[in-house]
Protein backbone atom coordinates (compact mmCIF):
# COMPACT_ATOMS: atom_id res chain seq x y z
CA UNK A 1 0.00 0.00 0.00
CA UNK A 2 2.16 2.52 -1.10
CA UNK A 3 -0.13 5.03 -2.26
CA UNK A 4 -1.88 4.48 1.13
CA UNK A 5 1.68 5.62 2.86
CA UNK A 6 2.53 8.52 0.57
CA UNK A 7 -1.37 9.90 1.49
CA UNK A 8 -0.79 9.21 5.38
CA UNK A 9 2.34 11.66 4.93
CA UNK A 10 -0.15 14.25 3.94
CA UNK A 11 -2.71 14.12 6.25
CA UNK A 12 -6.35 13.86 6.53
CA UNK A 13 -6.52 16.56 4.00
CA UNK A 14 -5.14 14.15 1.56
CA UNK A 15 -8.18 11.28 2.42
CA UNK A 16 -10.33 13.34 2.17
CA UNK A 17 -9.34 14.84 -0.95
CA UNK A 18 -9.21 11.52 -2.50
CA UNK A 19 -12.28 10.75 -1.22
CA UNK A 20 -14.20 13.10 -2.50
CA UNK A 21 -12.73 12.69 -5.85
CA UNK A 22 -14.12 8.92 -5.57
CA UNK A 23 -17.24 9.80 -4.92
CA UNK A 24 -17.37 12.57 -8.00
CA UNK A 25 -15.85 10.11 -10.08
CA UNK A 26 -17.56 7.06 -9.36
CA UNK A 27 -19.89 6.79 -6.09
CA UNK A 28 -18.71 3.61 -4.70
CA UNK A 29 -15.14 4.08 -4.96
CA UNK A 30 -15.85 6.83 -2.96
CA UNK A 31 -18.15 4.95 -0.17
CA UNK A 32 -15.03 2.28 -0.39
CA UNK A 33 -12.47 5.04 0.46
CA UNK A 34 -15.03 6.28 3.21
CA UNK A 35 -15.32 2.47 4.81
CA UNK A 36 -11.22 1.97 4.55
CA UNK A 37 -10.85 5.14 6.41
CA UNK A 38 -13.22 4.35 9.24
CA UNK A 39 -12.65 1.00 9.32
CA UNK A 40 -8.31 0.90 9.54
CA UNK A 41 -9.04 4.42 12.09
CA UNK A 42 -7.03 6.85 9.47
CA UNK A 43 -9.38 9.69 10.06
CA UNK A 44 -9.67 9.16 14.02
CA UNK A 45 -13.25 9.15 14.26
CA UNK A 46 -13.38 6.35 17.31
CA UNK A 47 -10.53 6.34 19.53
CA UNK A 48 -9.91 3.70 22.23
CA UNK A 49 -11.61 7.00 24.63
CA UNK A 50 -14.94 7.09 22.41
CA UNK A 51 -17.02 9.85 21.92
CA UNK A 52 -13.85 12.02 23.03
CA UNK A 53 -12.04 13.65 26.17
CA UNK A 54 -13.64 16.62 26.27
CA UNK A 55 -17.30 16.65 27.05
CA UNK A 56 -20.02 19.34 27.96
CA UNK A 57 -20.88 19.57 31.86
CA UNK A 58 -24.20 19.17 32.84
CA UNK A 59 -25.17 21.34 36.14
CA UNK A 60 -27.27 24.65 36.25
CA UNK A 61 -24.45 26.85 36.94
CA UNK A 62 -22.14 25.37 34.10
CA UNK A 63 -24.09 26.10 31.49
CA UNK A 64 -21.27 26.25 28.27
CA UNK A 65 -18.63 24.87 30.43
CA UNK A 66 -16.60 21.80 29.03
CA UNK A 67 -14.70 19.06 31.54
CA UNK A 68 -12.11 17.19 31.47
CA UNK A 69 -13.81 13.31 31.38
CA UNK A 70 -10.13 10.92 30.75
CA UNK A 71 -8.70 12.08 34.40
CA UNK A 72 -8.48 8.57 35.56
CA UNK A 73 -8.06 6.62 32.46
CA UNK A 74 -5.56 7.53 31.15
CA UNK A 75 -2.12 7.75 33.14
CA UNK A 76 1.70 9.48 31.67
CA UNK A 77 3.66 6.58 33.65
CA UNK A 78 5.08 9.12 35.72
CA UNK A 79 3.35 8.99 39.08
CA UNK A 80 4.71 12.87 40.34
CA UNK A 81 3.05 14.41 36.72
CA UNK A 82 -0.13 12.39 37.38
CA UNK A 83 -0.62 14.16 40.82
CA UNK A 84 0.73 17.50 39.25
CA UNK A 85 -1.85 16.67 36.67
CA UNK A 86 -4.77 16.02 39.29
CA UNK A 87 -4.32 18.40 41.73
CA UNK A 88 -4.16 21.53 38.58
CA UNK A 89 -7.22 19.79 37.12
CA UNK A 90 -8.99 20.02 40.68
CA UNK A 91 -7.87 23.85 41.13
CA UNK A 92 -9.36 24.35 37.68
CA UNK A 93 -12.59 22.85 38.48
CA UNK A 94 -13.01 24.61 41.72
CA UNK A 95 -12.10 28.77 40.21
CA UNK A 96 -14.68 27.22 37.40
CA UNK A 97 -17.35 26.49 39.58
CA UNK A 98 -16.38 30.00 41.52
CA UNK A 99 -16.13 31.90 38.55
CA UNK A 100 -20.04 30.57 37.29
CA UNK A 101 -21.03 31.14 41.31
CA UNK A 102 -19.47 34.81 41.08
CA UNK A 103 -21.65 35.24 37.46
CA UNK A 104 -24.27 34.13 38.74
CA UNK A 105 -24.00 36.73 41.84
CA UNK A 106 -23.59 39.80 39.40
CA UNK A 107 -26.60 38.25 37.24
CA UNK A 108 -28.80 38.40 39.94
CA UNK A 109 -27.08 41.89 41.00
CA UNK A 110 -27.96 43.35 37.80
CA UNK A 111 -31.58 42.20 37.64
CA UNK A 112 -32.53 43.69 40.95
CA UNK A 113 -30.93 46.92 39.61
CA UNK A 114 -33.49 46.98 36.80
CA UNK A 115 -36.06 46.04 39.04
CA UNK A 116 -35.52 48.48 41.71
CA UNK A 117 -35.10 51.22 38.75
CA UNK A 118 -38.19 49.97 37.08
CA UNK A 119 -40.24 50.26 40.68
CA UNK A 120 -38.84 53.89 41.07
CA UNK A 121 -40.11 54.57 37.45
CA UNK A 122 -43.59 53.19 38.36
CA UNK A 123 -43.85 54.86 41.34
CA UNK A 124 -43.08 58.48 39.86
CA UNK A 125 -45.30 58.76 37.24
CA UNK A 126 -47.87 61.56 37.49
CA UNK A 127 -50.87 59.08 37.38
CA UNK A 128 -49.81 56.59 39.25
CA UNK A 129 -50.25 52.67 39.02
CA UNK A 130 -53.38 51.25 38.35
CA UNK A 131 -55.16 54.81 36.79
CA UNK A 132 -53.59 55.24 33.49
CA UNK A 133 -55.06 55.58 30.03
CA UNK A 134 -53.75 52.04 28.21
CA UNK A 135 -55.13 49.94 31.28
CA UNK A 136 -56.38 47.23 28.68
CA UNK A 137 -59.70 46.31 26.87
CA UNK A 138 -62.12 47.53 29.17
CA UNK A 139 -60.62 50.95 29.23
CA UNK A 140 -61.35 51.73 25.82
Amino acid sequence: MELAAKLDDYGKGAWIGVMVLGFILFWPAGLAILAYLLWSGRMGCWGKRGPGRWHKANGSHERGAFRFSGRSAETSGNAAFDEYREETLRRLENEQSEFFNFLEQLRQAKDKAEFDQFMAERGRRPDGPGTGENEGPAAA
